[in-house]
């Protein structure tokens, strides 16, 4: 089946590269290209900053702006708000229509941070990290993170802010009245979802996501219960290996049985609101869903937990999940105010305001701390699971460039297909698998 199926050519990512440059050389004094270099600046004055995550996060990204800007009256920050289905696109079009359409500061996450290191759109930031109040103050993990996502060996190119982690969302009340254990292992798991499922009184265990960010969550719950502990086997990824085509198998074999046949076509927002506004016993979500869930029920009636161990007593593997990060573009002509800006909004108390509000795992050190996070039980055990020498994480290919473009728009229609049986596990896996070898010879190629 796999075999069948067109994919872009291998050359694709020159190809990028070859319009940025082109960009560069035909610019004219009505603004540059996105890898043209602008200036520091005087410290002052305008700049402009792009949230990833519009709408969602813009209450607090105006409390942390209202804040620096009475600190430093002198700098006015305008925002603008990006929806996240939409930021990668924004910021592609914007570095190929110049210089003056692009942000001073913008939020990028690891998930697309290749695609625009590739595309010569941001300042490195290690060195100014380490003239900073902000050195040794970043966590070691995100920090490595977001040096493998940029693929350029040890250089940095977002300044980290926040990290997420899977967590297994569950209806205390409804485990509660039917007696069931917690999610805690993927047998109670798989029971739960059965169990808890009454279709005839629209009651489900469970709600899966098949549209917009499916292949992420479902690469979640393979390696979780495949126990496969790296991505790569050499040159070739694990994707399709039989343990995880497996677990491929059981998770989709929900679909339909024990979650509503409407979930084909969920979203993050869709899916957050078929688990917040129905009769649904469980949701694998992470740790950006937990306030609209205890909005919906209280702390007393949501339960979340790290992704269970393959095996009782095992390790867990976790797949690793997008740090978000503030970066510096190339091409402003503010550098100066600009990173007064980033080094403000990653200080420990607006880095833990602003993760407070998403439910994130801060990156200041001095922010791990604090009260709410010991009061938010689903933060903390995500904390603790990640410093558990037991845990291991599966790093996701971020550095490649195409990686954003074959685990959305390439893949997220084949599961689609798969959860409506017109596919098989190992055609999905493969197929994915075969595209991700393709990528991986491509960036190895290209780095010589």
């Amino acid at each position: 089946m796999s075999g069948n199926i067109s994919r872009r050519p291998r050359a694709r990512t020159l190809l990028a590269l070859g319009i940025s440059a082109s960009l560069a050389l035909t610019a004219t004094a009505c603004g540059g290209s996105g890898t043209e270099t602008g200036s520091e600046g005087e410290g002052e004055g305008k700049i402009v900053f792009w949230d990833n995550n519009g709408g969602v996060r813009t209450e607090v990204w105006k409390k942390i702006i209202t804040e620096f800007e009475k600190e430093n009256p002198d700098i006015d920050v305008e925002y603008v708000g990006i929806p996240i289905a939409d930021v990668q696109s924004k910021y592609d079009t914007a570095i190929q229509g110049g210089g003056d359409s692009l942000p001073d500061v913008g939020m990028v996450g690891t998930a697309y941070l290749a695609n625009m290191v590739a595309q010569g759109a941001l300042d490195p930031v290690g060195d100014r990290i380490e003239d900073s109040p902000l050195k040794g103050k970043l966590v070691n993990g995100m920090v490595e993170s977001v040096k493998a996502a940029g693929g350029e060996k040890d250089q940095m190119f977002t300044v980290p802010t926040s990290a997420n982690q899977g967590v297994l969302w569950y209806r205390k009340d409804m485990f509660d009245k039917a007696d069931l254990p917690a999610p805690d292992t993927w047998e109670n798991f798989y029971r739960a979802a059965g169990e808890l499922t009454d279709k005839k009184n629209n009651q489900f265990g469970f709600t899966i996501r098949g549209g917009a960010g499916s292949v992420a969550q479902a690469l979640e719950m393979m390696y979780a219960q495949s126990g496969i502990e790296s991505f790569w086997d050499g040159d070739k990824t694990t994707v399709n290996d039989p343990k995880n085509v497996e677990a491929l198998e059981k998770y989709v074999g929900l679909y339909n049985k024990h979650t509503p046949k409407a979930d084909l076509n969920n979203d993050f927002t869709k899916m957050v609101a078929t688990f917040t506004g129905g009769e649904v016993g469980m949701l694998q979500h992470n740790l950006g869903s937990y306030t609209d869930h205890v909005k919906a029920f209280g702390e007393e009636k949501i339960g979340g937990l790290p992704m269970p161990p393959s095996s009782e007593g095992g390790p867990r593997t976790l797949v690793s999940n997008p740090v978000d990060g503030m970066g510096l573009f190339k091409s402003s002509e503010n550098k100066a105010a600009a990173w007064k800006f980033i080094e403000f909004a990653a200080s420990a108390e607006m880095n833990s305001l602003w993760n407070e509000s998403a439910g994130a795992i801060p990156a200041h050190t001095d922010a791990a701390d604090d009260e709410w996070i010991n009061k938010a039980e689903p933060t903390k055990a995500a904390m603790e699971s990640l410093d558990d020498p037991n845990t291991k994480i599966v790093q996701l290919p971020y550095y490649l460039p195409d990686w954003n473009s074959i685990s959305k728009a390439d893949t997220e229609p084949n599961f689609q297909k798969l959860l409506l049986g017109q596919m098989t596990a190992e055609e999905f896996a493969d197929d994915l698998a075969n595209r991700l070898n393709e990528a991986q010879a491509e960036w190895s190629e290209q780095k010589g």
